[in-house]
């Protein structure tokens, strides 16, 4: 049986099943097949994990429990999720050239709870441990909140911006981040639009923070992971890197020396899927004198380990070894890069004047536009981005002045470099012919330009099938 048979086989059946229960179900996910084959997926964060990976989530695995780790679990009959649970941290390593993995995660979220509370429980002492595990969370006050920390030394956390690029989880009010630490920000130099290093030592050494995190999730830049560790050890701080955005770039050998994570920092998190090309989830790399705390994710943060996707991670870490991946990461940084110059050659403003990896942001003021308005006006025409906020961006995180868009996705259907001249084009064609409404969210686009890019995108895309060998008609 051939490869577009055995895989076309497999959905046709699975699709089989579900419409035999709930129809509506197999008809929105038959959809989702058919919309993300006809739009250009500019997503920074999404990507289409191969079928292999995709079959491997849709198994009998998915009915075990397996609290605990490997050898060490709290239900008997583990055996099977031992061993995939194996060969997922076997990948992991070699791909990362990393000493320790830890892959139950079941979210980049998740990933960097682990992380903060192995960083917190190596920090303290057994009391101010016990404290927060007979509290309830969901009821403590910021008072209680101010009081635990306190029991834990009043931990500090230093860590990007969000109108910089950085992340919700690193030290926010409305992520329990910015609850469990006092954070501090830093951000980027007003003129470059790039990381300001003395200026993150300095804020380094007068707030004294226990955790510096680099990553990011709308930085367009490299990261200097030597000079944050020099910093972190400066001042005494664990350094933790959050890699979920270039984890691709990193295990395709783009970002090495200075700009590998898994060389410089102390403990690593990550999602499994944007750039790298795997099953939504997470996972840790750590430095073995944080291991044993790390294993703890279970039952500290983690609810049981979802086996099925531990066994999508193994598949999607095995594939990424392989030799063409590293061709694959080269070229999203290319595509990147393409998209980026057509861009700003058609008068885009791009936020840092370019990109160093898989992402490039917009500064869509100069078209008269909020985020969200170009966001939505480039979905109608058959372009999805995600609206992103700028550095010191005057509308805020939620209608923002910037649109963030990737090509991971679109460099794993085969488009080059000279596709991202034409996509630059059509991006032109509808910023430039819509006009802001009456609120920051309507605006006016003729519909006659809409349907028209939205053809063309689909042209492009006809000589780019999205999983050719799958035929679920």
């Amino acid at each position: 049986m051939s490869a577009l048979n055995a895989e076309s086989t497999a959905f046709r059946s699975a699709l089989e099943a579900v419409r035999a229960v709930e129809p509506r179900i197999a008809d929105a996910i038959a959809q989702e097949l058919t919309d993300q084959r006809e739009s250009l997926k500019l997503i920074a964060s999404e990507n289409y994990a191969s079928p292999a990976v995709l079959l491997a989530m849709g198994n009998w695995l998915s009915d075990k429990y397996a609290e605990g780790t490997i050898g060490r679990r709290f239900y008997a009959g583990c055996q099977n999720v031992d061993t995939v649970e194996a060969i997922a941290v076997e990948h992991g390593k070699a791909l990362f050239n990393a000493p320790y993995a830890y892959v139950q995660p079941h979210s980049g979220i998740d990933a960097n709870l682990v992380a903060y509370w192995a960083i917190l429980a190596d920090r303290v002492e057994a009391p101010a441990l016990a404290k927060v595990q007979k509290r309830n969370v969901n009821d403590m006050t910021d008072a209680e909140w101010a009081e635990l920390r306190a029991a834990f030394g009043n931990q500090r956390m230093l860590g990007m911006s969000l109108d910089a690029g950085g992340h919700l989880t690193h030290g926010f009010r409305p992520n329990i981040s910015g609850k469990m630490f006092d954070q501090r920000s830093y951000g980027v130099d007003a003129a470059t639009g790039q990381i300001d290093y003395a200026a993150l030592r300095e804020s380094a050494k007068e707030f004294r923070p226990l955790v510096i995190v680099g990553g990011y999730s709308a930085y367009p830049r490299k990261v200097n992971f030597r000079i944050m560790r020099e910093i972190a050890d400066e001042v005494g701080a664990t350094f933790m890197v959050d890699m979920a955005h270039f984890a691709g770039l990193v295990a395709g050998k783009v970002f090495t020396g200075d700009f590998d994570p898994i060389a410089n920092a102390h403990i690593v998190t990550t999602t499994t899927h944007k750039s790298l090309r795997g099953p939504r989830g997470g996972a840790v790399f750590c430095q073995p004198e944080l291991a044993d705390q790390v294993d703890r994710g279970c039952p500290m943060v983690l609810g049981g380990p979802l086996a099925h996707v531990m066994a999508a991670k193994a598949v999607a870490f095995a594939e990424a070894r392989r030799p063409e991946f590293a061709d694959y990461a080269q070229r999203i940084v290319d595509n990147s890069q393409a998209l980026a110059a057509g861009l700003t050659s058609r008068g885009a403003t791009v936020v840092s004047g370019g990109t160093d990896n898989h992402l490039v942001l917009i500064d869509v003021d100069k078209y008269g536009l909020t985020g969200r308005q170009a966001e939505q006006a480039l979905l109608d025409s058959g372009i999805v981005t995600n609206r992103n906020a700028i550095p010191q961006d005057p509308n805020g995180a939620w209608y923002t002045s910037g649109i963030r868009i990737g090509t991971p996705a679109l460099t794993t259907r085969g488009l080059g470099t000279g596709e991202m001249d034409q996509i630059a084009e059509l991006m032109h064609t509808v910023l430039t012919s819509t006009r802001a409404g009456a609120s920051k969210a309507k605006f006016d686009l003729d519909a006659a330009v809409s349907e028209r890019v939205a053809k063309q995108a689909t042209e492009l895309l006809a000589d780019f099938p999205l999983y050719p060998t799958v035929d679920i008609s």
